[in-house]
C-alpha cells in the first residue's frame, strides 16, 4: 500500500490510539518542528506528530533539551498544527515547566492552544499527580520513562535505562501508575526490548510507543532528522537512515511508516 495515495485515511485521535492497538496495528509517529516538514509527514500518512524538545539538539544546536522554552515549543508546535490534517500532533512538556501540578496545567494549557492534542512529560511516578490534574481538566497525556533526556545529567549521560533487575520493577511500577493516573500514551526510550515485551501487555489502555525499546511495542517514534541522516555526528543505535536508497524524502518517510507498521522496524540491530 502506498500512504502517498490513501487520500481517504482517518484523523488520528487520542482515543483512536488505544483503538489501534486493539486491533493490532503500529503506530507510526516521528518527530516535526516547522510547517512542511509537518505536512509531508501528514500526507505520507505518519499516525503522531510530536514537536519534541529534542528541537534544541536538532534545530538550536544545543547539547542537551534542557536550554528548551516553553515559549519554543509553542512556537514550533503553531508551525506544525497549521500544516497537519490527519495525524494526531502532541507535544512536550520542556524543562522546569511542570514541577507542580498547576505549573504542569498552565504550560499544558499553553501547548494545547498553540495547537497540540497531546503533551508529552517526562518521568515516572512521581508524576502521577501531575498527570491525573491533567486528565482531569481534558488534557490527554503521554507519559515518558526510561532514558528521559531531560534528566541526563543525573544519569551522567544518555545511558541505556532498567538494565538491572530494581531499575526493570522501578520502571514497572512507574508505567503502572502512570496508567492508573490516566495517561494514555507513553514512550519507552533506550530501554532493553525484553523489558518492553514485557510490560507492553500490561499497559491496556496506554499503547507504548518505543525509541530504542524494540519491535514489540505498539509503535515506535525517531526524530525526523536521524532517520534521514542529515543530523551531524554518529547517529542514535536506536536510529536507522532511511533515505539510503530512495529517490526522495517522502519515499524514506514511507518506507518508515511502512517498516513500523509491518513490524521490520527496529532489528535486534537498533535495540538493545
Amino acid at each position: 500500500m502506498s500512504y502517498l495515495q490513501e487520500s481517504n485515511r482517518k484523523a488520528v485521535t487520542v482515543p483512536g490510539l488505544a483503538q489501534m492497538r486493539e486491533r493490532g496495528e503500529k503506530i507510526a509517529m516521528l518527530t516535526a518542528y516547522d510547517a512542511s516538514f509537518a505536512a509531508l509527514l501528514d500526507r505520507v500518512g505518519v499516525d503522531a506528530i510530536l514537536i519534541g524538545d529534542s528541537l534544541g539538539n536538532v534545530i538550536q544546536g544545543q547539547r542537551t533539551t534542557l536550554p528548551v522554552t516553553l515559549r519554543d515549543i509553542c512556537y514550533h508546535t503553531e508551525c506544525v498544527a497549521r500544516s497537519v490534517e490527519k495525524a494526531l500532533v502532541l507535544a512536550d512538556l520542556p524543562f522546569g515547566t511542570f514541577g507542580t501540578k498547576e505549573q504542569a496545567y498552565q504550560s499544558a494549557v499553553a501547548v494545547m492552544q498553540a495547537g497540540a492534542q497531546m503533551v508529552k512529560i517526562e518521568g515516572g511516578a512521581w508524576l502521577a499527580q501531575t498527570v491525573r490534574f491533567l486528565v482531569e481538566r481534558s488534557i490527554p497525556v503521554c507519559a515518558h520513562v526510561g532514558l528521559t533526556p531531560q534528566s541526563v545529567h543525573a544519569f551522567g549521560g544518555f545511558k541505556v535505562q532498567a538494565r538491572e533487575d530494581a531499575a526493570q520493577a522501578k520502571l514497572l511500577e512507574d508505567c503502572r501508575a502512570l496508567q492508573a493516573a490516566g495517561a494514555q500514551l507513553v514512550v519507552f526510550e533506550a530501554i532493553p526490548a525484553a523489558l518492553a515485551a514485557r510490560v507492553t501487555p500490561e499497559m491496556h489502555t496506554m499503547p507504548t510507543i518505543g525509541i530504542g525499546a524494540g519491535v514489540d511495542c505498539d509503535g515506535q517514534v525517531l526524530v525526523l532528522q536521524d532517520m534521514l541522516g542529515v543530523f551531524p555526528g554518529k547517529s542514535p543505535k536506536f536510529s536507522k537512515n532511511f533515505m539510503d536508497g530512495q529517490p526522495s524524502i517522502a519515499a524514506a518517510i514511507e518506507a518508515y511508516v511502512q517498516a513500523v507498521k509491518h513490524g521490520t522496524f527496529p532489528t535486534q540491530e537498533h535495540s538493545f
